[in-house]
């Protein structure tokens, strides 16, 4: 799949590099970490040596001084390669952008360089039990005491919990104006007395575990605080919108991969006189799921411009349909390589079964094609809503 013509020279030499380095790793290196129960931790340190995990940090920070453009260009095409490192989503893209905009002095210091360089990962808290990833529902209380904080609720599906330093907290604290909780951002070490992880037993096969954690009176200094009381919203979709973008390059990405891997049977694969490839019934699919995927890339393309020009409105909407468009088009992409080669599509020889399922998470992380088309009629077509 050639890069779209409106990527720069340097952006086209990064996606060549980083191709080449998921291609050193590939499908097999992956498959064979999590049927171990490990992590990837020989290709997140080759990766951040390169300076791929930090390329969308400041350089006064160990960063490459990039935005989210960059970094989205590294997990695409790590999945295109057959490797993506999931954590890439939540350690520099989300918890290093929130810190890098927000965050103090002291916390920039502290945290930016190891998300940068890879020896520091932070996973992220926003999903609960009843309100999903709601932030007007999210039940996680932060409330004073002296000088610090106590917080206390619960989450689940927080990814990598277990391998993080610290897990950026979405908690909600009381206006002292107007008695409304709003929501703030609290960095929460990993061994903080008080906060219990729990691992869900998951269906899915990936190398990134999911936990349930619970913060039961977990006592936090001051300036465990990310940035200012009363941001609020600002703050938390200054997240949450790198947060889609990345999920898009994962999903294009895994879509790439599948989609490689059938073209590459349909051209060899003979069952009457000519390949597979040669019959329109199994051509033309193909060639749909590359069109679906080309048109999602340029949506994400968009959506991390927008990001990285300071445009947080746009950017938002941007980057809820380029999530849609890609978790689409990676279903889509996975089903038609599956389809494309038959039995032999199920088998671990071929490495696609698996992806039938991870597909689905597209759909539904970190938030539901449902909630986003509430998002688009709402928000840009000015509908009423039904809630």
């Amino acid at each position: 799949m050639s890069a779209a013509v409106i990527e720069t020279e340097e952006r086209k030499a990064l996606r060549a590099a980083v191709a080449a380095l998921g291609t050193r790793y590939g499908r097999e290196y992956l498959t064979k970490v999590v049927r171990g129960g490990g992590h990837p931790e020989e290709l997140w340190a080759e990766a951040a040596k390169l300076g791929y995990l930090g390329v969308n940090l400041p350089e006064e920070y160990g960063g490459g001084g990039g935005g989210i453009a960059e970094l989205s260009i590294v997990l695409e095409e790590l999945g295109a390669a057959g490797s993506p490192l999931l954590m890439m989503v939540v350690s520099p893209a989300i918890c290093g952008t929130v810190i890098a905009r927000f965050g103090t002095e002291e916390q920039k210091r502290q945290w930016l360089p190891g998300l940068a360089d890879g020896t520091k990962t932070m996973a992220f808290g926003i999903t609960e039990p009843d309100a999903g990833s709601n932030s007007h529902r999210i039940t996680t209380t932060a409330r004073r005491d002296g000088d610090g904080w106590i917080l206390t609720g619960r989450k689940v599906f927080i990814s990598g919990v277990d391998i993080a330093d610290a897990t950026l907290i979405v908690g909600r604290t009381e206006d002292a104006r107007t008695g409304k909780l709003k929501p703030c951002l609290f960095i929460v070490p990993r061994d903080t007395e008080g906060f219990q992880r729990h691992v869900i037993d998951m269906e899915i096969q990936a190398a990134e575990k999911q936990f349930e954690l619970v913060l039961d009176d977990v006592r936090l200094p001051a300036d465990a605080l990310v940035g200012d009381e009363d941001a609020g919203l600002l703050q938390l979709f200054a997240g949450l919108n790198p947060e889609r973008i990345m999920t898009a390059a994962f999903a294009i990405g895994m879509g790439r991969y599948a989609l490689a891997r059938a073209i590459a049977y349909a051209k060899d694969r003979s069952v009457w006189k000519a390949p597979i490839g040669a019959h329109q019934a199994i051509a033309h699919p193909l060639a749909q799921a590359h069109i679906e995927l080309e048109l999602a890339r340029l949506m994400m393309q968009k959506a991390a411009h927008l990001y990285d020009q300071g445009d947080d409105f746009g950017a938002g909407e941007a980057a809820n349909i380029a999530k849609y468009a890609a978790g689409e088009a990676c279903v889509k992409a996975v089903d038609q390589a599956v389809h494309t080669l038959g039995g032999n599509g199920l088998t671990r020889e071929y490495g696609l079964g698996s992806l039938v399922t991870a597909a689905r998470v597209t759909r539904i992380a970190p938030v539901s094609r449902e909630m986003i088309l509430n998002f688009v009629s709402h928000q840009t077509l000015g509908l009423p809503k039904s809630y």
